[in-house]
């Protein structure tokens, strides 16, 4: 028999924010994330610290969770600041959360498209920021920002795995999940 985990990672706080006339509260957040915990639930995405003064409040806070770990979520790195001035992995990494997750572009046509910048410095993004984030002590966990196009899939994948074979600390995480 298998002694594999299956990590359950809960983007209510964060996903669920981005619906249409949701707008949570700090009562909101905490009551929510206090049932996850509850539940048993290994990962709670929290929101993005810095983004807008209820998840920084959000993740100011001590919140004493049992079995989830508070998970911060942002992006990596702007091309025009190393990681270690770069104001966005600042407020990831000064939060309360024990873990990071960042989100970063896979796709060549993303990248050059939505970012403006070359497929090498993407994944020197990429890589400064998880170094940046792991030498900092918090977990690290990669979320691949896919597209819609899957006849690409394979060709993303192999673009960022170029990078990630340094790293022993790192999940990757895809979005869908089929069973």
């Amino acid at each position: 028999m298998s002694k594999e985990k299956l990590y359950i990672f809960d983007t209510t706080l964060r996903d669920g924010a981005q619906t249409q006339g949701v707008d949570f509260s700090i009562d909101d957040k905490e009551k929510i994330s206090n049932s996850l915990d509850n539940l048993g639930v290994d990962y709670i995405e929290g929101g993005w610290p810095g983004a807008n003064p209820t998840d920084t409040e959000f993740f100011n806070k001590d919140h004493g969770f049992k079995n989830a770990k508070l998970t911060a979520f942002g992006m990596t790195k702007k091309s025009e600041h190393s990681a270690e001035n770069d104001p966005m992995l600042a407020s990831l990494i000064n939060s309360k959360s024990s873990s990071i997750c960042l989100f970063g572009k896979s796709w060549d046509f993303q990248v050059d498209v939505a970012l403006g910048i070359t497929n090498e410095e993407n994944l020197e993004n990429i890589s400064e920021s998880t170094k940046h984030i792991v030498s900092s002590g918090k977990e690290f966990i990669f979320e691949v920002n896919e597209s819609e196009e899957n006849e690409f899939e394979e060709r993303k994948l192999e673009y960022l795995s170029s990078e990630f074979h340094r790293f022993d600390s790192y999940i990757m995480s895809l979005k869908k999940i089929e069973f």
